[in-house]
């Protein structure tokens, strides 16, 4: 994924509107929404699954919650790394608000230390003790004045910055904007029952591969966790998407992609897309690129074992970023990357030659302009 947009001083917003000057900013740091004091004068952050006891003074793994005198704080309200205006297809979301754009924005840090990361330079930075704070308000008036009909939390992991999440989705959700995350998927359950009753309606999870790619390579990870969250998700009424990102060298084996296919049927059913993203080499992995043939065959594992939306990704114009009817395989819609070349659903989102109905929330976005019907 390549950066755009980056806000990392003061002045204008890549967008056109004027951002606050940071002599003018409040400090970043608020207290955190969801932890727990313990006796010692130590706290429990409950805000991912890593659950980090943080004594006084020092900072959780995450490095964005600080313990200060018993109090546990978040060190990145509002403090932004990343503003664009950007696709929805990029992220990716296939089968959500599709041709849209979504104010992404990202925040500092990551609670995984992936070898591979693709934005290193922003989830292996921490957050500075004082960063001034950007409001809700003002990122919503950068939305508005620049079309989008949707807020997206990405970049680096959208979970540290839950607390201006919550506010923003909220504000936003009062002028018909959607909210989704582009996420790890390792927040705890109150904390995506929260996102949920703000207005996130979109997640999309970023599934590494089996247990041992997890605690090898991740940092110690429970994928337990993530697998649960994702059909929590859909619980809650949230449309859940889930991408693969293979890495040449660590999940690209054969019986790594079957574990991912088998999981996600069970985990999720056989309408919940499943995207198989190509790797290329970053911060301390330099394996190659994974060979589009490897993709291409992950494709093929899913849909014969039942997965009815299969897709590649990051190789731009390949066949299998289209979405095909399942029932007469028609093509419903063309893409090229992150563009639509061509929509051929109906407004309720039905198949035009078979009536099929295929599963997709929101509405079809055309030139900024919202046709179809929401989901």
């Amino acid at each position: 994924m390549t950066l755009l947009g980056l806000v990392a001083t003061p002045g204008p917003s890549p967008l056109g509107g004027t951002m606050t000057t940071a002599s003018t900013m409040p400090t970043a740091r608020r207290e955190a929404k969801l932890y727990s004091r313990l006796r010692s004068g130590s706290v429990r952050c409950n805000l991912c699954y890593r659950r980090c006891v943080i004594a006084e003074g020092e900072r959780g793994y995450c490095r964005t919650r600080q313990n200060v005198g018993g109090t546990l704080y978040t060190l990145v309200y509002g403090d932004l790394s990343a503003l664009k205006s950007r696709p929805v297809e990029i992220k990716p979301f296939f089968h959500y608000w599709p041709g849209s754009t979504a104010l992404t924005f990202s925040t500092w840090s990551c609670n995984f230390d992936c070898p591979w990361c693709q934005n290193h330079h922003l989830s292996r930075t921490p957050p500075g003790e004082s960063d001034p704070s950007h409001s809700p308000q003002e990122i919503l008036a950068i939305a508005e004045n620049a079309g989008d009909q949707g807020l997206c939390a990405s970049f680096q992991e959208p979970t540290l910055g839950t607390e201006f999440a919550l506010d923003l989705f909220e504000l936003g959700r009062s002028k018909g904007l959607y909210a989704c995350y582009v996420s790890n998927g390792y927040m705890t359950r109150e904390a995506l029952t929260l996102l949920a009753r703000s207005g996130l309606d979109g997640l999309k999870i970023d599934l590494k591969g089996p247990p041992e790619v997890y605690t090898t390579r991740c940092g110690d990870i429970d994928v337990d966790h993530i697998l649960r969250n994702a059909r929590a998700a859909r619980k809650l009424g949230i449309h859940v998407e889930i991408v693969n990102l293979v890495v040449t060298g660590v999940n690209d084996g054969q019986s790594s992609i079957e574990w991912v296919v088998d999981q996600h049927l069970k985990f999720l059913g056989q309408d919940v897309p499943l995207h198989f993203t190509r790797y290329h080499p970053a911060h301390r992995w330099s394996m190659p690129p994974t060979p589009v043939s490897v993709l291409e065959s992950a494709v093929r594992t899913a849909r014969s074992k039942g997965v009815r939306f299969a897709y590649l990704g990051n190789v731009a114009g390949h066949r299998f970023e289209n979405t095909y009817c399942p029932e007469c395989e028609s093509l419903a819609i063309a893409r090229s990357g992150c563009e639509i070349a061509s929509f051929r659903l109906d407004e309720g989102f039905h198949c035009r030659r078979c009536g099929t109905a295929l599963p997709i929330v929101g509405s079809y976005v055309e030139g900024g302009v919202v046709r179809g019907r929401r989901g």
